[in-house]
C-alpha cells in the first residue's frame, strides 16, 4: 500500500515571540498538497512571522514546522530548495533589467546553467513581461513590479509559492493579472500555494480553505463557503473577518500604484 504524501505545510504548535510581544501563540495548521490556502487577519496578527519561520528566515523558537514532510530548522537547506517567496517588501533591483532580476534568482534557486536561458525566457512569459525583459526594473509600474517579483519566485518551479501580501496597493486591474499568472502556474506545475492577503473577494474567490488569525491565535479556519454559512446565508468573508477579530478591514491595506512601497513597510514593521 501505498503512503499518504505529507502535508505540504504543517506547523504544530509554533510560538514565536519579539522580547515581551507574542506574534505567533501555540498555532496548528495544514496545508494540503495542490491547494491555494489564505491566512487572513489584521495587521500584526502574527501572518507574516509565521510566514517567515515557513520560509526558514526566523528558526521556530517553540513548535515545530514542516514542509512536505521536511523540518524547517533540521531542513532548512532543502525546504528552501522546494520554495519561492514574494515578500511584502520590494524585492527586485531597479538598476538591472527584468530579465537580469530573474537571471540572478535563477542563479540563486541554482536552476542548471543549461536551463537558466529558457526558464527565465519562460516565466517573463507567463507573467507577460518578454516585451519589457530588456528594460531597466526601475522603468516598470507597480503591477509590472509585482509580476517581475512573481518570475523571480517561479523560476525555480517551487512545489510551495508562498505570497506576502502579494497585492497590496496594485488597482484592480493589476490584481487580476497577477492573480491570472499565479492560477496559470498552479494549474500547469500542481503548485500548492500559501497567501496573506487583505482583499477578503481575492480570498473568496481563489482559496480552497482559509485560516484566520488575531493576535497570534487561530481562530477559525475552513472553506470561505463554511465560515461564511456560520454566520448566515448573506454573510461576506469580511463579515467573518470582523466576527473574528472585531475590526474593519478599512485602512489594512491602502491603494493606488504609488503606494506600493510605503504599504508594503508599513505592513512588514507591523508582523
Amino acid at each position: 500500500m501505498t503512503a499518504d504524501p505529507p502535508p505540504a505545510v504543517e506547523v504544530t504548535g509554533l510560538s514565536h515571540r519579539f522580547r515581551d510581544q507574542v506574534a505567533v501563540d501555540d498555532l496548528d495548521l495544514t496545508v494540503s498538497p495542490g491547494e491555494c490556502f489564505g491566512l487572513l487577519g489584521p495587521n500584526g496578527a502574527g501572518k507574516t512571522t509565521t510566514l517567515r519561520v515557513l520560509n526558514t528566515l526566523y528558526p521556530p523558537q517553540s513548535g515545530s514546522v514542516r514542509v512536505f514532510g521536511l523540518d524547517v530548522h533540521t531542513d532548512a537547506m532543502s525546504v528552501r530548495r522546494l520554495l519561492g517567496y514574494v515578500p511584502q517588501q520590494l524585492s527586485i533591483e531597479g538598476a538591472l533589467s527584468g530579465r537580469e532580476n530573474v537571471s540572478w534568482f535563477a542563479r540563486l534557486y541554482d536552476v542548471p546553467r543549461r536551463e537558466r536561458a529558457a526558464r527565465v525566457a519562460e516565466v517573463l512569459e507567463i507573467v507577460d513581461l518578454t516585451d519589457a525583459a530588456d528594460r531597466l526594473a526601475s522603468s516598470y509600474s507597480g503591477g509590472m513590479v509585482r509580476r517581475l517579483e512573481l518570475a523571480q519566485a517561479l523560476v525555480n518551479r517551487p512545489a510551495l509559492l508562498v505570497l506576502d501580501e502579494p497585492t497590496v496597493g496594485l488597482d484592480p486591474v493589476a490584481r487580476d493579472s497577477v492573480w491570472a499568472r499565479v492560477q496559470e502556474m498552479q494549474e500547469r506545475y500542481g503548485m500548492t500555494v500559501l497567501l496573506t492577503t487583505h482583499y477578503m473577494e481575492e480570498a473568496d474567490i481563489l482559496c480552497d480553505r482559509v485560516a484566520l488569525m488575531h493576535l497570534g491565535r487561530l481562530r477559525a479556519v475552513g472553506t470561505p463557503n463554511e465560515l461564511k454559512a456560520e454566520l448566515g446565508p448573506d454573510a461576506s468573508l469580511e463579515d467573518v473577518f470582523r466576527h473574528h477579530t472585531g475590526e474593519s478591514l478599512e485602512g489594512q491595506a491602502k491603494g493606488g500604484l504609488r503606494d506600493v512601497r510605503g504599504t508594503r513597510r508599513t505592513a512588514q514593521r507591523m508582523g
